[in-house]
């Protein structure tokens, strides 16, 4: 097959995906887009984007499938240990006022960061919790009811007591029965989870801290500027954004912060 036609077929299964599934392919990077489908194509016996576009179409439950995999949706409990010190030192510094503190995890995928930030906030006697309210949003609503749901299960590829070892007593926030983890009503509610599209939706209003991490490094260039744009605007003066240790912010936007902790990727609105 010449690669104009594997072209012509890979775009194809992507206006499909616009079309009928309302997965707006053209956020993210198209290796990124190649990688999960390709795993998809292996699952399904698929050799062509042609033949698995037909898997699609045919096979009832595998639009779903599609979609879960190619959700940016790979998450745990206080993810890259190191990053969630200055995170620690920025939630004590938001919280120290008198009045209220938002802080925003976007997107939260299943609800494991808000809560880490949550039982963090508890964990922690220098962090203030009254007036706190941590919202988690993502695009995807399945994912969220997940989230509301603070569920989980360790698997053989997830451990999730291990995930929670940089807390003190994690006994004190998640109920656990054998190899399910449930956390606990005062966790929840401290957060509050609400469907959101960082690059189509309006920004939010005096935020204080911004967790915008492991995004960036999926979606393409003028994508990457709309988030970051959103999530800046959001901020207010002095609030704080937290991106993924290996990404970057967009060269325009760079102007707008200054830089707390380079390494660990931690920027203050200026």
């Amino acid at each position: 097959m010449s690669s104009n036609t594997t072209d012509d077929a890979f775009e194809a299964l992507l206006d499909h995906l616009s079309a009928e599934l309302d997965f707006e392919s053209s956020y993210y990077n198209e290796s990124y887009l190649d990688r999960r489908i390709s795993a998809r194509m292996r699952r399904c016996d698929a050799d062509t984007y042609d033949e698995y576009l037909d898997v699609v179409r045919s096979n009832p439950e595998e639009p779903q499938a599609l979609l879960d995999s190619l959700s940016i949706n790979v998450t745990s409990f206080y993810r890259n240990p190191e990053a969630w010190e200055p995170i620690r030192e920025a939630l004590r510094e938001v919280t120290a006022g008198h009045g209220s503190t938002t802080v925003w995890s976007a997107p939260c995928s299943d609800g494991r960061e808000p809560y880490s930030l949550a039982m963090l906030a508890l964990d922690d006697d220098e962090i203030r919790t009254r007036g706190l309210e941590i919202v988690g949003t993502d695009i995807n609503a399945d994912v969220l009811s997940r989230a509301r749901e603070g569920v989980y299960e360790t698997t053989t590829t997830r451990d999730v007591a291990a995930e929670l070892e940089p807390l003190d007593d994690a006994e004190r926030y998640v109920d656990r029965e054998g190899d399910t983890f449930a956390v606990r009503d005062d966790v929840k509610d401290l957060v509050r989870f609400e469907q959101h599209d960082l690059i189509a939706d309006e920004p939010k209003r005096d935020v204080d801290l911004v967790l915008c991490r492991n995004l960036l490094i999926y979606i393409n260039t003028a994508s990457k500027r709309a988030v970051v744009d959103t999530v800046l605007s959001s901020l207010r003066e002095g609030g704080y954004l937290v991106i993924g240790m290996t990404e970057t912010l967009p060269r325009e936007s760079r102007d707008a912060v200054e830089t707390v902790d380079k390494r660990r990727r931690v920027y203050r609105r200026t």
